[in-house]
């Protein structure tokens, strides 16, 4: 990986980090106590400002988690604005429902329950952003849904893509190759597609941002 950030730049960096909200700081603890994987701070920052400059109508999200990055999406929306989100896991849900309701953004935020490979298809209505997170081995196949779900000029906003830097590398611990092996794959799709103005963004674990032609 590139030698951009040491140890004292990313404290730098954390200086001016903006954490006035205590249920974001409630969830970031609760995710690092129980290694719960969420989206780092920085990318949902990046986040944050994507979806207060777009203002979209309707956001979608394909991994809940317990809820970190959909509260931070929903409290950036437009009044009428929704984001559907989808999630697998019944433990996940549990606690991405607590932590909604305490949000107060309930009205803004509708989770569907079940594999995203399942539900996504069902879907019959398009989307002004997208973001996917989810399972890395079904990332390629969630891709071509996202891409006919996505409305032209929409964005698609995709986490992991450096995958803890072993992306760019060919020694891959063997705890972590076949998921980068599928991250590599993906990534050739996703920057080759004539569908998409890409972008690959170091922040986090690597940001990958598209834009519909």
């Amino acid at each position: 990986m590139s030698a951009i950030l040491n140890a004292a730049q990313e404290k730098y960096i954390e200086e001016f980090r903006h954490t006035d909200d205590p249920l974001i700081l409630e969830i970031e603890k609760y995710a690092r106590d129980h290694r719960v994987p969420i989206l780092s701070w920085q990318s949902a920052d990046l986040l944050e400002i994507l979806i207060r400059m777009m203002r979209p109508k309707r956001v979608l999200e394909l991994g809940t988690a317990i809820a970190y990055s959909s509260i931070r999406i929903a409290k950036n929306l437009k009044k009428k604005a929704v984001l559907h989100t989808i999630e697998k896991s019944k433990d996940n849900i549990a606690i991405a429902n607590k932590n909604i309701a305490k949000s107060g953004l309930g009205k803004k935020i509708e989770i569907f329950e079940g594999d995203a490979l399942n539900i996504i298809p069902q879907l019959n209505k398009k989307y002004n952003f997208i973001f996917l997170d989810a399972d890395k081995e079904d990332y390629m196949e969630l891709f071509n849904h996202c891409l006919d779900l996505l409305k032209r000029n929409g964005v698609i906003f995709i986490d992991n893509l450096l995958w803890h830097g072993y992306a760019a590398v060919n020694k891959v611990p063997p705890n972590y190759l076949e998921s980068a092996k599928y991250i590599k794959e993906f990534n050739k799709t996703f920057f080759s597609s004539k569908n998409l103005r890409t972008t690959l963004i170091p922040v986090g674990d690597g940001i990958g941002l598209g834009i519909k032609r």
